[in-house]
């Protein structure tokens, strides 16, 4: 349900509309072009703002990730490579093409990478720049119950809401994380890897 730009301008009830290219450009946290086709790597590097989306490229100040997508012997050619090292020496993310059949009928290297392939890419990308990449970390969290009889139990009021706060900040980070908690009502994302206990031996 959202708009589709793909001009300068373009007309509402006869009223002509200025797709501001400025605003498009500092809006984004992420830039991904895709497909990116010779002419558009071309244009990125050389600067040739002749439509909106090199417009918007030139006006961006967010991480920009390419993937390029074209035939075996058009990407392998001298002068795209070189526009793609270009790409890469001005800041910009150059994805990996992948191998396969492409739209010549021909098979080698040169097609656009599948979409959740392009998404693994960039969030692996992002990773890599935080402080606890590659790291694992074991947090403990919540009150312990140890058990009187199959009824009662000594317990504590521990709500385990520090321990859960420092898992997120810790994933947020980069980081591997293992949460061990007692008895707790709270949600850990997903990607933590959660193992839930009752006693102080157990945890």
């Amino acid at each position: 349900n959202q708009p589709v730009f793909s001009s300068f301008t373009e007309e509402s009830h006869d009223n002509p509309i200025w797709n501001d290219h400025v605003a498009l450009g500092k809006w984004a946290d992420l830039f991904l072009i895709a497909p990116a086709t010779s002419n558009t790597i071309s244009a990125m590097v050389h600067a040739k703002c002749n439509n909106l989306l090199i417009a918007t490229y030139l006006s961006c100040s967010c991480p920009v990730y390419v993937a390029p997508a074209m035939d075996l012997d058009m990407y392998a050619h001298p002068a795209n490579q070189e526009n793609i090292e270009q790409l890469v020496r001005l800041g910009n993310k150059v994805l990996p093409v992948g191998e396969g059949f492409l739209a010549s009928g021909l098979y080698g290297k040169g097609r656009m990478l599948e979409p959740d392939e392009m998404i693994e890419y960039i969030i692996s990308d992002l990773k890599s720049k935080l402080p606890l990449n590659g790291k694992t970390v074991l947090i403990t969290a919540g009150p312990t119950y140890e058990p009187i009889d199959p009824v009662r139990f000594i317990g504590n009021r521990s709500s385990g809401k520090m321990g859960f706060a420092l898992a997120e900040e810790a994933l947020r980070l980069g980081a591997g994380v293992i949460l061990i908690t007692g008895p707790s009502h709270l949600k850990a994302s997903p990607s933590i890897e959660r193992h839930d206990v009752f006693t102080a031996d157990e945890m």
